[in-house]
């Protein structure tokens, strides 16, 4: 992955990177509003944590845990920043035309196929049950 280094313009770009891999802008139907409740409030609406209050409005993205699709292979298209778990999913699509979001794999790079399944090869994205490892 190519890494983009910021020029220094102001001191909040002082040694800032980005990675130009990572597209920002998410598939319409894999997302939706997470109602962010709370803010330091409790029942009554009153604040009783302090400093917890306002932040950037977040879309949640529908990842696929179980990765489910057993022994069809997919192929990564996109590498995205999860902004509600800290990490980057990436965007799949298998060659039954369906779409979702994993997490990615470390080293897997876009382009590469993934699969699933219990006879599959034990590879950096593939899952297996713990039973067949």
């Amino acid at each position: 992955m190519a890494i983009h280094l910021y020029k220094t313009s102001t001191p909040g770009t002082r040694n800032g990177a980005v990675d130009s891999q990572v597209k920002s802008n998410p598939r319409n139907n894999l997302i939706y509003g997470q109602h962010r409740c709370g803010k330091g409030r409790n029942a009554r609406g009153i604040i009783t944590a302090r400093h917890r209050v306002g932040g950037h409005k977040r879309l949640y993205r529908k990842i696929d845990f179980r990765r489910n699709e057993k022994d069809i292979y997919g192929r990564i298209v996109t590498i995205e920043y999860d902004p509600n778990q800290n990490a980057y999913i990436c965007l799949i699509h298998y060659g039954d035309g369906e779409k979702r979001y994993i997490l990615h794999p470390r080293g897997a790079i876009i382009g590469d196929t993934i699969v699933s399944g219990t006879e599959v090869p034990i590879k950096m994205g593939n899952a297996l049950p713990l039973s067949a490892v």
